[in-house]
């Protein structure tokens, strides 16, 4: 079996479309990639595909030629965490599930994480820990792999029970959910602990496993006090301080081989500072922001800082190695006007896994061979033809009070960006942010006729430590009022109709649909929130709850969001009288992130209130909508109910 047989290679993605084409089927957007992630093996040799043929999520791993080496289907009920390799021979395959907890957890359901070890050179896959009969709950964390004479180990954190030795396994007891370290020898199961679990009930303790199989260096965090320290296996303490809304946290090991990175956030600013500290203890060294650094990228097996993902509406990269900073750049290039994401690379860095978004590109995968400088696709995300991906740009605009805020917006294909109708869209976090590239839930709409608008209001990540920060506290208030001024401007714009606007979105973009109909009036003909916050005040109450009321939650949560009565002010179900719209709520019955009842309790409102209102329950449906069918479900449910209420007609050419 080839790769093209197996995922179908898009034979239209090179055919133009014609004139008359009508615009997809919503399944096209609301079904699960045909590929979500690819990953390369250290020699460059293999590739390792996670998709899904024919409604079954599958693992491939390509060999020469495209050839398949294996394929394995993915139950239905597992979500896809992270795929990755343990030598050229090993594949690991991280996923997760939704669990229902007996009445003595906080939580009533929790994600379960299981690691499956899948060999390619013979012998049956098998997952970590299945055979331990005290390490209850799969995974916690994964601390990478490693090879020693030949073998390969993996390092995972874990819930373990405790027992006398005396009465045996039958007595053992759970005596602690903080996670225990062990290497597992990834041929034969076996494991043993390299580190212990932190005593304190709402403590925090983080490792760093170098290539020697050891714990270099540990973090501790104590939530009562807001005090850290860093130990190392050289000394006991090198670094510690005081964090009371935590931000500190282990990147990985620094550049030298006798050092590590850690970031520390300032408290006041908001600042994220990158400090290299010896591991023998001494003076730490800032490292230079990088035009904006973002997320850290690591040696897949050193565990060691390599570069950045910089901040940016399209996808940017700095390597610390100068000719791998050419290498990415160059590859970039080979895509113009494209945005072009890293997804990974071998060890070598001559081979790299890129993915393509923007105009034309619904998402294709590519493989680049840096020696001889060509790219060679491997497939396309989304069976969507060339012609029929929406345009997408970013818009700027002012707040009320000056503040310069950026925003994404997606044209209905072939069509003149005039007095369109508009389907306002804010991002979930609410510390996210959203770029101009391909989201489906936008292009869905897109097909029909919408113009779609997704705000990066303030509070969101990306644009600097102080716009994100200046979101803190304003839930319901100028958050809300952001998004209301980048309609307004696409209004004086005469991009978009006034009187045809409608507001979707999900988990905190869900709560700002609810808010922009019951605290703002006037603004849209609907609203629809997907597994939205309803009750702020109620949120924050349970996010304590299931913490086991750490103080580091809460000083947080009252950093963020808030706290006593302001929460009551800007929770759209103390408002639900005054709604001025027909809402839709969705809401995925295994939702651990936004709680079922947030929706439910909305729903309830509304209908006691006489206000127009539906409720579609997901079954088996977690906070991601991470199946097929809920996500395409969610799409139906949506679109009717937008077009019901807000029809796109027929756009002004």
């Amino acid at each position: 079996m080839r790769l093209m047989a197996a995922f179908g290679m898009l034979s239209f993605m090179l055919t133009p479309a014609s004139p008359a084409r009508a615009a997809p089927d919503l399944s096209a957007y609301g079904q699960l990639p045909v590929f979500e992630r690819a990953v390369i093996a250290p020699s460059g040799e293999r590739t390792a595909l996670v998709g899904t043929i024919k409604g079954q999520r599958m693992l491939v791993v390509l060999g020469a030629g495209n050839a398949a080496v294996i394929s394995r289907n993915i139950p239905q009920d597992r979500k896809v965490v992270r795929v990755l390799w343990a030598g050229d021979d090993t594949v690991l395959l991280e996923t997760s599930n939704t669990e229902q907890l007996s009445p003595d957890y906080t939580a009533a359901k929790v994600e379960l994480h299981a690691m499956t070890v899948i060999p390619l050179g013979g012998g049956d896959p098998w997952t970590v820990f299945e055979k331990s009969e005290l390490i209850d709950g799969g995974i916690r964390g994964f601390y990478g792999v490693s090879q020693r004479d030949g073998k390969w180990y993996g390092y995972f954190s874990a819930v373990t029970l405790d027992y006398n030795r005396a009465i045996g396994l039958s007595q053992a007891q759970l005596t602690s959910t903080h996670p225990v370290l062990y290497e597992v020898d990834l041929a034969n199961h076996h494991n043993h602990k390299i580190a212990d679990r932190i005593d304190g009930a709402h403590d925090f303790r983080d490792w760093l496993v170098g290539a020697d199989g050891k714990v270099g260096v540990t973090l501790d965090y104590f939530s009562s006090s807001g005090s850290w320290a860093i130990s190392t296996a050289r000394k006991s303490r090198v670094v510690s301080g005081v964090q009371m809304l935590g931000g500190v946290e282990l990147i990985g090991f620094g550049s030298s081989p006798d050092s590590f990175v850690y970031r520390i956030e300032d408290a006041e600013t908001g600042e994220r500072h990158l400090l290299e500290m010896p591991l023998a203890g001494g003076e730490a060294t800032e490292i230079p922001a990088q035009d904006g650094s973002d997320s850290a990228l690591r040696d897949h097996f050193a565990r060691k800082l390599v570069g950045y993902a910089l901040v940016g509406d399209a996808p940017a990269y700095h390597f610390v190695d100068p000719h791998r900073d050419r290498v990415i750049a160059a590859a970039q290039k080979a895509f113009p006007g494209l945005s072009v994401h890293l997804a990974d690379w071998n060890e070598a860095f001559d081979r790299l896994i890129v993915l393509t978004e923007g105009a034309n590109d619904a998402g294709t995968w590519w493989v680049i061979d840096v020696k001889s400088g060509k790219a060679a696709p491997i497939g396309s995300s989304y069976a969507i033809a060339p012609a029929d991906v929406a345009p997408v740009r970013m818009i700027h605009y002012k707040a009320q009070d000056g503040t310069e805020i950026a925003g994404v917006l997606t044209l209905p294909p072939g069509r003149v960006g005039k007095n369109l109708p508009l389907v306002v869209f804010p991002h979930g976090g609410p510390a996210s942010r959203d770029y101009p590239d391909f989201n489906w839930w936008a292009q869905a709409f897109a097909s029909r006729g919408y113009a779609v608008f997704q705000p990066n209001f303030r509070g969101s990540t990306g644009y600097g430590p102080g716009f994100e920060r200046a979101g803190h506290g304003e839930w319901g208030r100028k958050m809300q009022t952001d998004v209301s001024d980048g309609l307004a401007q696409l209004v004086k714009d005469g991009i978009a109709d006034p009187k045809r606007a409608c507001i979707m979105g999900a988990s905190y973009g869900g709560y700002a649909a609810l808010a922009g109909v019951t605290l703002q009036h006037g603004l849209y003909r609907c609203a629809v929130s997907v597994a939205g916050v309803s009750d702020v005040e109620k949120m924050v109450q349970t996010d304590q709850t299931i913490s086991g009321y750490n103080p580091a939650v809460r000083r947080a949560l009252t950093d963020a969001v808030g706290a006593g009565r302001d929460l009551g002010q800007v929770s759209p179900i103390r408002f639900a009288a005054e709604a001025d719209a027909p809402i839709l709520l969705i809401h995925g019955k295994d939702d651990t992130v936004v709680l079922f009842d947030q929706s439910a309790s909305m729903a309830s409102a509304l209908t006691r209130a006489k206000k127009p209102v539906e409720f579609v329950t997901l079954p088996q449906t977690d906070h991601w909508l991470t199946k097929g069918a809920t996500r395409l479900a969610m799409l139906n449910a949506a679109v009717a109910f937008v077009e019901k209420y807000n029809p796109p007609g027929t756009a002004p050419k």
